[in-house]
């Protein structure tokens, strides 16, 4: 237990039985966005989250952090994406959240990407959100300009800007070596 009397979750592959909880936990963080952006929050980031059965039938991987009932509190999906690893998208409960679950997910998604023979893990974000960019910067991602993204990444800056999710503040590439 630590100091807080929490158990730390268990991280594991996700489960069949794990999927019905995968867009409630993405769906509770909507309420993080509306209150940081406020009225202008862009409705797609309100809007309901892709189902766990489908995330786990796309190419890559998804794991789950599970408490001490093992339910899940928190996931995070990875994609393969023309040969290459990309986070796509990472959600802990918000009853769950600054525990160190989001950052233990994310290490967990960067060695599973390693043992997968991925060199490096990529992800699309917000720059400025508190719980984006600057979260991800302290697990060692960086910032990848403009110029130096690959095809996949310039394809889903695309779906971004279509569904407008740039009117809400700065969207970038990041990524970590896995080497």
């Amino acid at each position: 237990m630590t100091p807080l009397g929490y158990v730390r979750p268990r991280i594991r592959a996700a489960r069949a039985s794990d999927l019905r909880h995968v867009a409630p936990i993405e769906d509770a963080g909507g309420p993080q966005f509306a209150e940081h952006f406020g009225e202008a929050v862009e409705p797609v980031l309100l809007s309901p989250a892709t189902d766990g059965r489908h995330r786990a039938a796309e190419p890559g991987f998804l794991l789950v952090a599970v408490g001490e009932d093992d339910e899940p509190v928190g996931f995070v999906h990875v994609l393969e994406l023309d040969g290459h690893a990309h986070l796509e998208q990472l959600s802990v409960h918000p009853t769950h959240q600054r525990r160190g679950i989001g950052a233990a997910l994310t290490r967990a998604a960067i060695a599973e990407a390693r043992a997968r023979g991925f060199d490096r893990l990529s992800l699309c974000t917000y720059r400025d959100v508190p719980w984006n960019g600057p979260f991800y910067r302290s697990l060692g991602f960086a910032e990848v300009a403009e110029a130096d993204l690959a095809p996949y990444e310039r394809r889903l800056r695309e779906v971004e800007r279509d569904l407008r999710l740039d009117v809400n503040g700065v969207r970038v590439v990041m990524s970590i070596a896995l080497g």
